[in-house]
């Protein structure tokens, strides 16, 4: 997996160094309580171990799941993803929808400071520089923080849908430009 730069900050892979970033920010109900179906959060440091070994393992020449960080000083802030954006069903694990997914979990400290905003747009950049024709988004209802960074990266709001997770969600999208 690659790594990219913006103006403030780094996204990089992850590491076994991050377990402890990663455990803090999973452990939160604030940042958990809008992902998946049935959110939970982190409570015990192994699945932190794990979920960084998992993400540290990742090889892909296009998606990933990147560990956004202060370009300066390597201070974390959280997580910029894309990915295959799986589809509902009754499979386990989802079946792949062919569609790809752009996200982002964010520790609270670094909420407010356009950081998700930032570095979506510079992954953006590179799915589009990489071949990718369209990207969605997909999030709760109810997450208005998320829905207004999918809207500032230059997506659409195409209103709600269960197609996806297994979960009714708001989805945007957003089409490579033409050059």
């Amino acid at each position: 997996m690659i790594t990219l730069t913006t103006e403030r900050l780094r996204l990089r892979p992850w590491t076994l160094d991050d377990v402890d970033f990663l455990f803090d920010m999973y452990s939160r109900w604030e940042v958990q309580r809008f992902i998946g179906r049935d959110p939970l959060v982190m409570t015990d440091r192994a699945e932190a171990i794990e979920r960084a070994e998992r993400l540290s393992s990742m090889e892909h020449p296009v998606h990933g799941i990147w560990a956004i960080t202060e370009l300066e000083t390597g201070h974390p802030h959280g997580a910029l993803l894309l990915k295959d954006l799986p589809a509902s069903g009754s499979d386990h694990p989802l079946p792949p929808s062919g569609e790809t997914e752009i996200g982002w979990h964010l520790h609270p400290d670094a909420w407010g400071r356009g950081y998700a905003t930032e570095a979506a747009t510079r992954v953006l950049q590179h799915a589009f520089d990489s071949g990718l024709d369209r990207v969605l988004a997909v999030t709760h209802p109810q997450n208005t923080a998320s829905q207004r960074v999918a809207l500032r990266i230059g997506m659409s709001d195409l209103g709600i849908t269960e197609e996806y997770y297994n979960v009714t969600c708001s989805l945007f999208g957003i089409d490579r430009p033409v050059s």
